[in-house]
């Protein structure tokens, strides 16, 4: 094991909880009623985070815009919360499958179980990079709550080395992830409630965090109109009157009228408001957003 990898029982995340010493004899109320008081030191942690948070997210959005990939690596939770957020992106945002990636240590099979020591190697998340082609274009993030996972260390690593643009996710400070990425991002959370339990504030923490890069990229790479998902793919009966919706809303027309725009673009929110808001056909607004690079907002003030 590695040398700069601390003894898990000294880190903040692995402590016990003064709040919480006396957990198994609260009332279910009081038990919940400190699970709430506890999650809310969460959003104020990851406050004191958001220079670095920023910084992410425009390595993120230069990645994607220059061809690479977002790819997440860890384990445990931290590596199911990656697979979550990398899956909800190409819905959300129409992204192709395999733009946002998430690795789990121990693979697909350590979503539903633990793979024993599958965390535990320091090559294999290089071994599983390597596997999916990693280039110096794409970004990985590292994801570890004890900010000291082998796997994750090792997976930094192996992008740093092929010159990849990296950031880890902790919540303890001055982690080993962190000073193997070139940022770092580390909500202390303090001790969880139920002692070592990192799925609980230290996953809600991460979750956020996962939720601004991702967001916020895709918002700077035109995937985002005002406040509606006018990348949205509508793939499903739910989908579809979303779009119809994000159309409805965007440009102050009615459903019915939204609906037959979206007819006119295989249920493609961009090109629909465009024609609504310009007045070009299907194959103009094509045009328009083809020569904006799909920018929604760059097209329609070109078309002022």
């Amino acid at each position: 094991m590695d040398n700069d990898v601390a003894t898990l029982g000294a880190l903040v995340s692995e402590t016990r909880n003064p709040a919480s010493m006396d957990l198994d004899r609260l009332s279910t109320l009081q038990m919940v009623g400190l699970f709430n008081q506890q999650d809310r030191l969460v959003p104020d942690a990851i406050g004191r985070e958001l220079p670095a948070i920023a910084e992410a997210v425009d390595l993120a959005a230069a990645a994607l815009a220059a061809g690479g990939r977002l790819i997440y690596i860890g384990a445990g939770t931290s590596g199911r919360l990656g697979v979550l957020d990398a899956a909800e992106c190409s819905p959300t945002f129409g992204v192709p499958h395999g733009v946002v990636v998430g690795l789990i240590a121990g693979g697909p099979g350590a979503l539903l179980k633990a793979v024993e020591g599958a965390e535990d190697s320091l090559t294999l998340a290089g071994e599983d990079l390597r596997a999916i082609g990693l280039r110096a274009v794409d970004m990985v993030v590292g994801l570890a709550a004890s900010g000291r996972t082998p796997y994750v260390i090792g997976g930094l690593r192996y992008a740093a080395g092929l010159g990849c643009p990296t950031a880890a996710i902790s919540c303890n400070p001055g982690s080993p992830i962190g000073r193997e990425a070139r940022v770092a991002i580390t909500p202390v959370v303090g001790p969880e409630v139920l002692t070592g339990s990192t799925r609980m504030k230290s996953g809600t923490a991460q979750k956020l965090v996962l939720n601004m890069i991702s967001t916020g990229a895709m918002v700077k790479l035109g995937k985002v109109y005002q406040n509606l998902m006018v990348d949205v793919k509508a793939t499903n009966i739910k989908l579809a009157d979303r779009a119809c919706r994000i159309v409805a809303e965007a440009t102050g027309c009615d459903m019915a009228r939204a609906g037959a725009i979206l007819q006119q673009t295989a249920f493609e929110v961009k090109p629909a408001i465009l024609m609504i808001l310009t007045g070009v056909d299907a194959a103009g607004a094509a045009r328009a957003l083809s020569r904006h690079k799909g920018y929604l907002r760059r097209a329609l003030d070109a078309g002022k």
